[in-house]
């Protein structure tokens, strides 16, 4: 994993904490600078880099691309787009 996927990889960890945390949380976690961060360090990607992170991240399908990042792809859903 490059430092890159790594800082992404972190970043995707804190967003599921804090959306797991939202049920009970008081006052909400603010979501907003967590997707800010994710779509810069998405944007950051080389163009030969991982083409299926950057596509996840693009879709903001965010479950996708912690899974991927993780190694497990083969629980990572099938989108509509066939990806």
């Amino acid at each position: 994993m490059t430092e890159l996927e790594s800082t992404i990889h972190q970043r995707l960890l804190d967003l599921d904490r804090a959306v797991r945390s939202m049920p009970t949380a008081n006052p909400k976690p603010n979501l907003l600078p967590l997707f800010t961060q994710l779509d810069e360090l998405a944007a950051q990607i080389p163009r030969d880099g991982d083409l299926e992170l950057k596509h996840f991240l693009h879709r903001k399908s965010y479950e996708k691309a912690r899974l991927h990042l993780e190694g497990r792809r083969v629980e990572v859903p099938r989108g509509v787009c066939g990806h």
